[in-house]
């Protein structure tokens, strides 16, 4: 019996805290227990003192006036010499941008509603219209093989883009820009990108983190009158001037040094800045007019306050100016997108050429950090689709057309896997962009999330792409007109590498904001104790218990009913999906608070545990990105087996993040005890099967409609010339000559026919009836097509050389 009354306090307890009701989690069934107690004939000498104690305890901690004197006031000055200190640059990273949906994952009980019911802007009509007419008219004017032979655009796309506003797509109409939307910045840069890097990076270069983005922000009215007209409509080139040979990640390592004095500026003795900087890798720099310059400002005269050092700031400065040396271009893998160094001696610009004035002095590294908060949602998540659904489309032609053993290669299940990857990964890949991009046009700069999407998207890139490679095989690896594959691969190194690299992405970013801006208590803690504010400390500091403990009974029931009693607002067939998302959200919280209490704030230098822990955020983002877009889709049927593959693949992945982090915890008790917690029978998700993997890679082979949706984003030239058209009618005629090829080898079987290659057939295939003309057509269409496909590039021996550049 008292086993029995023990476990039914026991489920009491874990209801109440399943529920979020901490307090009573331990009052009511101590209070219960008590009675139960006595009324059992418990000794009253050990009764009443302990009744006693539980009052006054209950009471204590259940008034937060009494809580604060005797508790809060004793915890609070040993708690802040725990927490670990923050550098200004780590503050101002941390500080940065907003927290979106990732709070809700980090907090381990998503709303669901807040996700599925969020409606971003869509695209205007002018915004359509544009991608329709003007971006597809800028992908017919730029030819890849001309732009590896001059290194560069031509002078009339370079001019055509100019004069249409691709260099001021973020810029406001009343300042002569477009105005557009992150979601229309997002699809223009996704479907040049599908096209062609080089246009690609030339587009998004002057609509990302530079000086027109941070003159919208920042920038003074003076300054944004006379600078964004012209750069609107590209009669200033922009560039913007961050990284040196010594500072990369390390931003705050930076040797470009400015230091406020007195200089002549046009005739005048002004007050201005003298410069110096040696900066590489920045992209448009070889052509730039216009260089936004991150520098270190120092005021040794105190013109401008007492403070000598002022820290980063960010200035414009034209590049024609004695001293401003520009020109040099380094050679990024062969892409032939303009990147080099710049550098400054002794170059001075007047005071008002920091941007924002003197009020924004030292605030360059804050600047940065919020705008790269928006900016790395669009750029490089849309390079990473285009290149996707590019893959996607070739490969799923290709699939079709190259045939070995009589067969199409497609109907291997051995390339049926990477097949299914591509389409899965695409598809994924494209729900996080759409998603995240709508989240920014809504006004929000949510910091972990464009980590998210910008790593774990380029990433995602490498995957399908070298997936694409594999399966195309000679075809992708001999360079030339025919090529679909090769300027893509060569471009991945890129995208993973800007705009911080991954590897730092991931081991420091995305953990390493997410464990405070995200969690719903560790950083109002840090900070109330910092200041002193007790009775924020309070509410935090209790508010984090309470959720520890309702966090860990939440993980725990939810494992072993695998997600059953999740509480989910959404219905339809992605419901069971969320069920298992919100299980995993709450295994991630538990483990999180795990790390944070045992490791501490050694925690930022344990890379291997954050890299993983940010491994299990950005999956479950991406996998609720799925679900979200399968909802704004309709929730068609035919999308099912794509969302079930994403969710299986994203729960996986999550899974083994989790797990590699708990087997790896620097306490194997702690690390025992969550395995027990969050998997209590193991570890249950599996990747996508082959099932769902055969029917993806089926689908998108055979189709139509739902191949042309799902690459909807990307530029379809209209030559039947173009390597993409030409394999398109060949996979189209392959598959209408498919029954006519079918009765060939079945009157090959029985005889009617002799055992030759297939166009040999014809003309006795026609005489004995087994095709008819009709049949005949499509059949020698197909298999001319297919020939003409399949062969790859040769060059003789001058026309190589050319190609070498000697």
């Amino acid at each position: 019996m008292t086993l029995m009354i023990l476990v039914a306090l026991l489920a009491l307890a874990a209801g109440l805290l399943f529920v979020d009701r901490a307090y009573l989690a331990w009052v009511l069934p101590g209070a219960l227990g008590l009675i139960a107690w006595m009324a059992r004939g418990g000794s009253l000498w050990l009764a009443i003192p302990a009744t006693l104690i539980f009052i006054a305890l209950a009471v204590v901690f259940g008034n937060v006036d009494l809580r604060k004197r005797h508790v809060t006031s004793k915890v609070m000055p040993l708690l802040a010499k725990v927490f670990p200190s923050m550098s200004d640059t780590e503050r101002t990273a941390l500080e940065a941008g907003t927290v979106w949906f990732e709070s809700e994952l980090f907090g381990g009980k998503p709303d669901w509603r807040r996700l599925i019911d969020h409606r971003p802007p869509g695209l205007s009509e002018r915004e359509k219209s544009f991608l329709a007419n003007e971006v597809e008219e800028i992908c017919s004017l730029v030819d890849g093989g001309e732009v590896d032979d001059l290194g560069d655009m031509s002078e009339e796309a370079w001019q055509f883009l100019k004069d249409k506003g691709f260099m001021g797509i973020i810029i406001p109409e009343n300042y002569g820009g477009l105005g557009f939307s992150a979601e229309a910045n997002s699809a223009v840069i996704t479907k040049v990108s599908s096209h062609n890097v080089t246009l690609a990076v030339t587009v998004m270069v002057p609509n990302s983190l530079g000086p027109a983005e941070l003159l919208l922000h920042y920038g003074t009215k003076e300054q944004k009158d006379e600078y964004l007209p012209r750069l609107a409509n590209g009669r200033e080139v922009p560039a913007f001037a961050l990284t040196e040979p010594g500072a990369g990640s390390d931003a705050g390592s930076m040797t470009s040094r400015g230091v406020v004095c007195r200089g002549q500026w046009k005739g005048e003795e002004v007050l201005g800045v003298r410069l110096d900087w040696d900066k590489r890798y920045i992209t448009l720099a070889p052509v730039a007019t216009l260089l936004g310059l991150a520098f270190k400002l120092y005021d040794p005269e105190h013109l401008l306050s007492e403070e000598e050092d002022r820290g980063i700031t960010c200035a414009l400065v034209p590049t024609d100016l004695p001293g401003v040396e520009t020109g040099r271009r380094h050679d990024p893998l062969g892409v032939k997108f303009l990147n080099g160094p710049t550098t400054g001696k002794d170059v001075f610009v007047p005071i008002d050429c920091i941007i924002g004035g003197t009020a924004m002095v030292g605030q360059g590294w804050r600047m940065l950090m919020d705008c790269l908060s928006a900016g790395r949602s669009i750029s490089l998540p849309g390079l990473a689709c285009g290149a996707a659904q590019v893959t996607t489309r070739v490969t799923s032609a290709y699939a079709l057309v190259r045939e070995q053993f009589g067969m199409p290669i497609g109907r291997f299940e051995g390339i049926e896997a990477p097949l299914a990857r591509i389409v899965g990964r695409s598809w994924l890949m494209n729900s996080a962009r759409k998603v995240t991009a709508g989240a920014v046009a809504s006004g929000e700069k949510p910091s972990v999330v464009s980590a998210i999407v910008k790593a774990w998207l380029t990433e995602g890139m490498r995957d399908v792409v070298n997936d694409g490679m594999d399966i195309m095989g000679g075809a992708a690896i001999s360079r030339g007109p025919r090529n679909t594959m090769s300027r893509m691969y060569q471009a991945i190194p890129i995208g993973i590498t800007v705009e911080g690299a991954n590897i730092l992405t991931r081991t420091l970013i995305v953990y390493g904001q997410g464990a405070l801006r995200c969690h719903p208590f560790a950083f109002r803690e840090m900070e109330a104790a910092r200041v002193g504010d007790l009775d924020e400390f309070d509410s935090a500091f209790f508010g984090h218990v309470g959720f520890i403990c309702s966090t860990a009974a939440r993980a725990h029931l939810l494992a072993w009913t695998r997600g059953a009693l999740a509480r989910v607002a959404v219905q339809g067939p992605a419901r069971r999906h969320l069920k298992r998302l919100t299980r995993l959200s709450a295994s991630f919280a538990i483990v999180s608070e795990a790390c944070m209490a045992t490791i501490g704030g050694d925690l930022k230098r344990r890379e291997l545990i954050t890299g993983r822990l940010a491994d299990a955020l950005a999956w479950m983002y991406l996998g609720s990105c799925a679900v979200k877009r399968f909802h704004d889709d309709g929730g068609r049927t035919e999308d099912l087996p794509f969302l079930d593959w994403s969710i299986d693949h994203a729960l996986h992945e999550t899974q083994e993040a989790l797990y590699g982090v708990l087997i790896n915890m620097p306490s194997g008790l702690v690390g025992g005890l969550m395995r027990f917690l969050t998997f209590p029978l193991g570890r249950r998700f599996r990747p996508p099967s082959d099932r769902v993997a055969r029917t993806l890679a089926r689908t998108i082979l055979e189709n139509d409609a739902l191949r042309d949706r799902f690459t909807a984003d990307i530029h379809l030239p209209t030559t039947e010339e173009h390597p993409i058209v030409g394999l398109d009618l060949g996979r189209r005629a392959m598959l209408d000559a498919g029954p006519a090829r079918r009765k060939l080898r079945s009157a090959v079987r029985a005889g009617t026919l002799p055992n030759d290659a297939e166009l040999a057939l014809l003309p006795t295939a026609l005489e004995k009836g087994v095709l008819d003309e009709k049949e005949i057509d499509l059949v020698r269409d197909a298999l001319t097509r297919q020939d003409e496909l399949i062969q790859v590039d040769a060059f003789d021996h001058e026309a190589y050389l050319g190609r070498c550049g000697s």
